[in-house]
């Protein structure tokens, strides 16, 4: 048998609010069975989704990179720039692909304040391209509750 995370996870989700919850008569316990079970369900969705979601926006940071590296001057950040744009994820697990996306975060750091400090044509036009990168991240990033009626 191979377990389905997600399928599990719903499933104990099920259980402890439909089943454990209603039969607690500690209102504290129950709050806290209420909670866990929540946690569960999100932790499913995350489960199915995370891999995803961290190879998608390292792919999108890195297309960003690429194209920002041809419009820096600033020879130490292009060449940053350059050199995370070629990379790649070495593997799919969450870990790796979390350590992969905090370093890009951090030069996504770097080149959004050097095109807000810049006076150049290209930096509105790329602060732009930054802040719908930071948008749709976030939007992905989202936590999905239960539709419990």
């Amino acid at each position: 048998m191979k377990p389905d995370v997600p399928v599990v996870m719903r499933g104990l989700f099920g259980t402890m609010l439909m089943e454990i919850a209603p039969n607690l008569t500690a209102e504290y316990s129950a709050g806290s069975i209420g909670i866990m079970s929540m946690m569960i369900f999100m932790t499913a969705d995350e489960y199915d989704r995370a891999a995803d979601i961290r190879a998608a926006e390292n792919a999108e940071m890195r297309a960003l990179f690429a194209e920002a590296a041809g419009l820096v001057a600033d020879a130490a950040l292009k060449a940053k720039l350059s050199e995370a744009a070629k990379g790649r994820d070495a593997s799919l697990r969450v870990s790796a692909l979390d350590r992969d996306n905090s370093v890009l975060a951090g030069l996504l750091i770097e080149l959004q304040a050097h095109a807000e400090e810049s006076t150049a044509l290209w930096s509105a036009g790329l602060e732009a391209r930054i802040w719908d990168y930071l948008v749709a991240a976030a939007d992905r990033r989202k936590l999905n509750f239960p539709s419990l009626g």
